[in-house]
Parts: structure tokens; C-alpha cells; sequence
């Protein structure tokens, strides 16, 4: 499973497909200086997810990703093309939400419900 931390105010305003060109304006310079170094790297910012295994287990990457917003996706598999960012860490273009297998949330309201209808969503 890979997963990705995100404030649910994002999701509303750019639900249904995440991309990391659409938050340039929002980043703080070390968000910045990382995105240029990701272009020169690879040519464009990914969205970033966590990838659990064995010795990285879901409960871990859900609290991790929590790190950067009161709620996170997670997907059974990502669409190509993706990039081994780091041992933990892939990257990917753009993500679609309407893809995701299960979602964990701080404060499930009902416009997350409505989202994703069909979806199961996991208080924290």
C-alpha cells in the first residue's frame, strides 16, 4: 500500500487529482529550494507517498503522513510512471484520489464522506 498526508482543505479545493504544481505560490522557501532540486533531479515536483513493507508497516506510514495534514490516502497501486525517492518514499506526477482504497482521518465531515462514497473512511 503507499500513502500520502494531506489537510483536507486541499482535498476540497483541488479534489480529484492532486498535482504539485498547483501549490507553488503556498510553499515556504525550504519547500522551494526542495522543488528545484526535484526539477533539476527529475524534471518535475511529485506528489509524494509512502510505500509500507514488512519492516515498514501501514500503521507507521499513516502516522508519518499525518506529519503533513489531519488526513491521509491510501492506495492498493500507483500508475506509472512513479520514482524511488528515497528507501521509503516514491514519486509520482500526479495523484487521483477518486483511486484511493481507504482514507484515515482526524475529523471525517460529511463533504469527505460525499467524496468518497464507497470508500471506507478510518477515524484517528
Amino acid at each position: 500500500m503507499f500513502y500520502h498526508g494531506i489537510n483536507r482543505e486541499y482535498v476540497y479545493k483541488y479534489f480529484p487529482v492532486l498535482s504539485a504544481r498547483r501549490s507553488v505560490s503556498q510553499k515556504n522557501d525550504t519547500q522551494l529550494a526542495d522543488r528545484r532540486h526535484l526539477l533539476e533531479l527529475i524534471g518535475l515536483e511529485p506528489i509524494h507517498l509512502l510505500e509500507a513493507d514488512a519492516d515498514f508497516p501501514p500503521q507507521r506510514c499513516i502516522k508519518e503522513c499525518l506529519a503533513y495534514g489531519d488526513t491521509v490516502f491510501a492506495f492498493q497501486t500507483l500508475d506509472l510512471p512513479f520514482w524511488q525517492l528515497s528507501r521509503r518514499e516514491i514519486g509520482i506526477p500526479v495523484l487521483d484520489l477518486r483511486r484511493a482504497a481507504a482514507v484515515y482521518t482526524r475529523c471525517a465531515d460529511q463533504s469527505l464522506r460525499d467524496l468518497f462514497q464507497g470508500v471506507p473512511i478510518y477515524m484517528l
